[in-house]
């Protein structure tokens, strides 16, 4: 059986997890193609030889999902479809022993900081001279923007640090830069990710520099939307909230995980706040940006968690009306410091106290939603399907917040704003027709 050469080399990059992983696949593809390798993401065809696994190992789906993954492109290259196999990203860093012994037919694990030696497979350089250079995942008019690695945070439940290392934070110039060329190739949507978005500065500059490198980014044309993705809420930096008052590119919605609302739980999770301060920050939040979409996630089924706490967090939401919200369910892990606690909530419990709040909030959303009928909002058109349009609001991010389902005989651009005036509205979606 004769051997691919080289040039005949497809490279299909699946990614798991979160937006910051599909950052780095991304940055590992714009790598390869600049080493004139043909590489495409997640790739429906089957005509790629060589397949690069992007692995999340946050929670326990999140691993079952990639290890499920990882044995499906395993039995393909048993079975003659592929002829190599590799694995980077978080579950190789954190387990890259075990899956070493589990799963030897990979030819390779990397961890999540190693991508010139991901390119030394291929005989590839890398070439430092592409900061910024991204071949895009996500539809060409939107992007992640991933400001820092890693994270200084000690939150109990979290193995994070374990798998992305120590709070970095990427140079200013080198966002703006990044920023000026994804603007460049069409993107009118940047959406700003980290760990912990906050703490964004004080490594390289000694003090929170998010406020400047959110000026600086708003400087950029042609970005017509910069969005707030996990903010920590201890030691909030409120300067933030006047840049984001001032500068019309900076959309008025904020990311910000709470994880809990019981002070009990609170300290448990070592997140450095309790509940009156919370209180205290969201008023804050609201009064300075008047109107503003506020999302949190939480956490379900922590250790020591009470039908006293569950009621707390249902009180909190009814209290302070988030406009969006998503939960966990507590997943036990090893290396933190919440595993030498006792995870004494069953799973089923816990998916029941996760639905509890859930149905909670969505009464509040379906509120919350009612009140727009009537208004126009500046849209943006995400894609067609199904012979409608799908966009979003300013207040609505990618996949995890609301849809608007736009009605239009007429052919709506892709990518582009559209002026939408709500006419229905439902728990977690709107509809509307374009405003004359």
């Amino acid at each position: 059986m004769k051997t691919r050469t080289r040039k005949q080399d497809k490279v299909n990059i699946i990614t798991l997890g979160c937006s910051k992983n599909m950052v780095d696949s991304e940055v590992l593809s714009g790598q390869l193609k600049a080493n004139d390798i043909d590489v495409v993401h997640e790739n429906a065809k089957s005509d790629h030889n060589i397949v690069i696994v992007n692995t999340c190992g946050f929670i326990d789906k999140a691993k079952e999902e990639s290890i499920n993954t990882i044995l499906g492109q395993v039995e393909l290259k048993r079975r003659g479809k592929l002829d190599k196999v590799y694995v980077t990203g978080c579950l190789s860093e954190r387990y890259r022993n075990n899956l070493e012994q589990e799963i030897p037919e990979v030819d390779a694990y990397f961890g999540t900081m190693e991508l010139p030696l991901i390119l030394k497979q291929f005989e590839a350089d890398y070439k430092s001279e592409l900061v910024g250079e991204r071949l895009l995942a996500t539809p060409k008019h939107y992007a992640y923007l991933k400001i820092s690695e890693g994270c200084n945070r000690t939150c109990s439940f979290c193995a994070i640090p374990l798998m992305r290392g120590s709070h970095i934070s990427k140079p200013m110039e080198e966002l703006v830069k990044e920023a000026e060329k994804l603007v460049s190739m069409g993107v009118k949507e940047v959406m700003l990710i980290a760990q912990e978005l906050t703490y964004y500065g004080l490594d390289i500059y000694k003090k929170r520099m998010l406020p400047e490198l959110l000026h600086r980014l708003a400087d950029v044309k042609g970005l017509e939307w910069i969005r707030l993705h996990y903010a920590y809420p201890s030691k909030f930096p409120l300067e933030i909230l006047d840049v984001m008052r001032e500068r019309e590119n900076i959309c008025n919605y904020l990311d910000m995980p709470l994880q809990h609302a019981s002070d009990n739980m609170l300290k448990a999770m070592r997140r450095q706040i309790t509940k009156s301060e919370m209180d205290e920050l969201i008023a804050a939040i609201r009064e300075k940006v008047p109107g503003i979409c506020l999302r949190t996630t939480l956490i379900a089924g922590f250790p020591g968690e009470t039908r006293n706490d569950v009621e707390t967090v249902n009180q909190f939401l009814q209290q302070h009306r988030f406009d969006r919200v998503g939960i966990f369910t507590y997943s036990h892990e090893e290396n933190t410091s919440a595993h030498v606690l006792e995870d004494d909530v069953p799973q089923e419990e816990k998916e029941l106290r996760a639905q509890e709040i859930m149905e909670v909030q969505q009464e509040i959303s379906y509120e919350k939603n009612q009140q727009k009928i009537g208004q126009t909002f500046k849209t943006l058109i995400d894609k067609k399907e199904a012979g409608r349009y799908l966009g979003r609001t300013e207040f609505d991010s990618v996949e995890v917040d609301n849809e608007v389902i736009i009605h239009s005989k007429k052919k709506l651009p892709v990518g582009e704003f559209v002026n939408v005036t709500i006419t229905k509205a439902y728990d977690y979606d709107l509809e509307g027709e374009v405003a004359e």
